[in-house]
């Protein structure tokens, strides 16, 4: 079922916010067929998409995060959970498009700000370049795509160094690489340029790849991954051990 587009979800000079509903998943669109973001009505503050989920891998290192950042929306999974299931935390939206704010409020369920959520109609590369918010972010979280969705937005070496700057010493960023294949390696190479260390998982949902990048490069203690893995099931029910899971393949793949 598509539903039409509300004025309050079309504001001229950016693409028009749609949704549709299928089997009891309620979808987000730009004005196209890609989806951008998903909810499932009989559980609205739930992670529904798997490399959605996957972004939230960071947990593995990062247990009481003080700043959580998302820069690009969605259908506001990400922010959500962040905000309902880290109460110590502050999370900070940065979406550029008002007509996704505007219906991630109204239909999926996106609360209004408050002292501890801030969600900002602004360019992500003006948050990440501003010096007001270098070193205050503890997990930054980018999944960055226009209509199109043919690769992430931003994918520069001067954009991944000023995310890196955001962080503070143990900061972990996560971000989608989605789109046509030759962006994979651009985006990866831009992040080694600014990371000490970029780890990328298993596709996942349509050629989705997930990265996890470290301000400083973790000691890996993979019996000590897997209990935090089974700890995040059981308190958050985020298929938290494939994530480690696919962080032991990959260390087999590329440091053998």
């Amino acid at each position: 079922m598509s539903v039409p587009t509300s004025p309050r979800f079309s504001q001229p000079g950016h693409p028009p916010a749609t949704i549709t509903e299928f089997e009891g998943v309620r979808s987000l669109h730009l004005g196209t067929s890609w989806v951008q973001g998903a909810m499932r009505l009989s559980r609205p503050d739930a992670i529904e998409l798997e490399y959605v989920q996957m972004m939230m891998m960071w947990m593995l290192f990062v247990q009481q995060p003080r700043r959580i950042v998302q820069l690009g929306l969605g259908s506001a999974a990400l922010t959500k959970f962040c905000y309902q299931r880290f109460p110590q935390a502050r999370v900070t939206a940065a979406e550029l498009n008002p007509n996704v704010i505007a219906i991630c409020r109204d239909h999926f369920g996106l609360p209004p700000d408050d002292a501890r959520l801030d969600v900002r109609e602004m360019d992500a590369l003006d948050f990440v370049m501003d010096p007001a918010n270098h070193g205050t972010v503890d997990v930054l979280q980018v999944d960055l795509y226009d209509e199109e969705a043919r690769g992430p937005v931003l994918d520069t070496p001067e954009f991944y160094q000023a995310c890196a700057d955001c962080l503070g010493p143990d900061g972990v960023m996560t971000a989608n690489v989605f789109g046509d294949f030759i962006n994979y390696d651009k985006n990866l190479q831009a992040m080694e340029q600014a990371f000490d260390a970029v780890v990328w998982l298993p596709e996942v949902h349509d050629a989705n790849i997930v990265v996890i990048a470290f301000k400083q490069s973790p000691q890996l203690d993979f019996a000590l991954l897997y209990e935090r893995a089974a700890d995040i099931k059981r308190r958050y029910n985020l298929p938290a051990k494939n994530w480690v899971n696919g962080l032991k393949e990959w260390m087999r793949d590329h440091l053998a």
